[in-house]
């Protein structure tokens, strides 16, 4: 599947060129060594065969390790029916498997959410014991950064509102339902970063909020394009680049092609906010740069995945 973005760039391709900071993952499918900075030298994001090989991506099997479900819900909170896709490592779960939000970029939708190989790749990890078990759960957003930006139509409500329950009533999330963590590719990357602000003004902070080149734009006159807010100060309030205090101390990883158009602003988050893990490469803007690091993602999650706890409906 590919990612819905603001445009897919025909001439993006993996990174070759390291960023400034060299980062350790551990626990990201299976390329947790001591000291280990992904492209150091060449830049080039390991994925040689021998890397296939030891991830499994050769095997018929791996491949059919991981499942995705899409259904139809209706969210009070946008006033319409929406897509409701479970991305899950097998297809029967335990109760109460942790969840991730996973958010969708702009002219995106749920089924459009997930980076091409992020099933397979979250199948064959929990498969082989290098994260544990965990899925994604991506609903339809709409268009407008996810707040509310025509009356009526609230997707950070749906969110915040609606989404535990949905999980609840499928035995997923905590009991409560509610995801342990978020993470979003260019729109849906500053959607993750607003959730993460929300909810951890209620007190219940995500555990980890993951990004794709999130669209961290930098001036009004851009922004203004995309007829997303009222007015700068509308925007202001809710650019994740101008709140960075709201959350502070929530674990956060950025991916960011060196040619994507959103850098000026991943540069300035990554300067200002100090992710944990934060990678820039050659690449542009689309799936071509997400597919290379999604076994970076899934890593990144999985270190961050709560104990299980079983919900009282499924005991």
């Amino acid at each position: 599947m590919r990612t819905g973005t603001e445009q897919d760039s025909p001439g993006d391709r993996p990174g070759r060129r390291h960023s400034r900071r060299s980062v350790v993952i551990a626990g990201a499918s299976g390329l947790a060594v001591a000291g280990l900075a992904f492209g150091a030298g060449t830049g080039k994001v390991p994925f040689s065969p021998a890397l296939h090989r030891s991830l499994g991506a050769t095997s018929a099997s791996a491949r059919r390790i991981g499942a995705s479900r899409v259904e139809r819900v209706f969210s009070a909170a946008r006033g319409r029916t929406i897509d409701l896709v479970t991305i899950l490592p097998t297809k029967a779960h335990p109760p109460g498997l942790p969840m991730c939000v996973l958010l969708h970029g702009l002219h995106g939708s749920a089924r459009t959410a997930d980076p091409t190989g992020l099933v397979e790749q979250l199948g064959n990890d929990v498969a082989r014991g290098a994260v544990p078990p965990f899925g994604f759960v991506a609903v339809d957003g709409g268009n407008h950064y996810w707040h509310e930006h025509l009356p009526g139509d609230d997707p950070m409500a749906m969110l915040l509102e609606e989404l535990p329950g949905w999980l609840r009533e499928r035995g997923l999330g905590d009991p409560e339902g509610t995801p342990f963590a978020c993470a979003g590719m260019s729109m849906g990357g500053f959607g993750a970063l607003l959730y993460a602000r929300r909810r951890a003004e209620r007190g219940r902070p995500p555990a980890a909020v993951g990004t794709l080149a999130p669209a961290l734009i930098t001036s009004w006159s851009e922004m203004r394009k995309r007829a997303a807010f009222r007015d700068a100060a509308a925007w202001a309030a809710l650019d994740p680049l101008r709140n960075l205090a709201a959350i502070r101390g929530i674990p956060t990883a950025v991916w960011c092609g060196t040619e994507d158009k959103f850098i000026t602003g991943v540069r300035r988050f990554i300067a200002r906010a100090d992710p944990v893990l934060a990678y820039t490469a050659r690449g542009r803007h689309g799936d071509t740069f997400n597919r290379t690091v999604v076994h970076s993602l899934v890593g990144f999650l999985g270190r961050h995945v709560p104990a299980q706890r079983v919900p009282p409906d499924h005991r």
